[in-house]
């Protein structure tokens, strides 16, 4: 009788401890993804609106960086692009759509630069 009540409770024990080991596990990992936490001492001065603005300068400037990087521009096309006048000026290079682009420089002299594009609609 007292066999089969030691082995239950040991079997919950055993249960238990592994839902709390879970649990601990769980607390830690969340822990760790929680972000930047900076601990400062009340002595020392501080700005909360600038601390603010700089985050968001920050962000601001992650996003300009990543849209910068889906924007495709080259400053010359591949070979073997097909020039194509309707609905506007663009280049077909295989799968790839390219529309020319002058920037003036210094001096006299433009340069172009091809951004790509989306497959244009043929009217």
């Amino acid at each position: 009788m007292y066999d089969g009540l030691l082995m239950t409770v040991t079997v919950e024990w055993r249960v238990n401890m592994r839902v709390l080991a879970l649990c601990i596990g769980l607390f830690f990992v969340s822990a760790v993804h929680s972000g930047q936490v900076v601990v400062r001492k009340s002595s020392e001065p501080f700005d909360a609106f600038a601390l603010r603005n700089q985050v968001l300068k920050d962000h601001q400037w992650q996003e300009m960086l990543r849209m910068q990087q889906q924007i495709q521009i080259l400053q010359a096309l591949p070979i073997g692009c097909v020039a194509i006048p309707r609905p506007y000026r663009h280049f077909s290079c295989g799968d790839f759509y390219y529309r020319p682009y002058t920037y003036p420089t210094t001096g006299s002299s433009a340069n172009e630069v091809f951004i790509q594009i989306d497959p244009p609609l043929h009217e």
